[in-house]
């Protein structure tokens, strides 16, 4: 019988999206061969680079609502109908926490705390409100929550 997943840790950050994207990039990031926004992917909904996570977005420029959850075991299923995108990856992390990053204004003040140390994680991204993003980016030019991710996190091998 499969452990049953508990929740470790809840936080939300607000994202700023530029040029349709933000990351998630390991907070010790000096040793990362290919650091944000290095060899962005703008054609898949979640790149994966070593240490970090490339988001595409709906719209342009605005601010994104980001709930994130780390878990001790796979966290529990999302139903696809929900939400617009969902993907899934793995990440190492060296430093057990990630900072949030923008292709518009560099590295921002939120960290995201995996563990109190280095480890390597499932994650499962989803995301709602792309098109109202799109359209509010096209008409009013930016806007915030409109988009909404939920970002969840699992040790590998739990």
């Amino acid at each position: 019988m499969a452990p049953v997943a508990r929740l470790v840790r809840r936080q939300q950050v607000d994202a700023y999206v530029g040029y349709f994207a933000f990351g998630l990039q390991d907070s010790d990031d000096a040793a990362l061969p290919v650091p944000f926004p290095d060899d962005f992917d703008r054609g898949v909904f979640l790149g994966i680079r070593p240490g970090r996570l490339d988001i595409t977005r709906g719209g342009h420029t605005h601010t994104a609502a980001v709930d994130i959850e780390v878990w001790d075991a796979a966290a529990p299923p999302q139903d696809p109908a929900d939400w617009d995108e969902q993907a899934e990856a793995r990440i190492e992390s060296t430093s057990g926490q990630l900072a949030v990053w923008s292709l518009h204004t560099g590295r921002t003040d939120d960290v995201i705390t995996l563990a109190e140390r280095g480890g390597t994680w499932r994650v499962r991204v989803s995301c709602s409100g792309r098109a109202e993003a799109a359209a509010l980016s096209e008409g009013e030019g930016t806007g915030a929550g409109v988009e909404r991710y939920l970002i969840q996190f699992w040790p590998t091998g739990a």
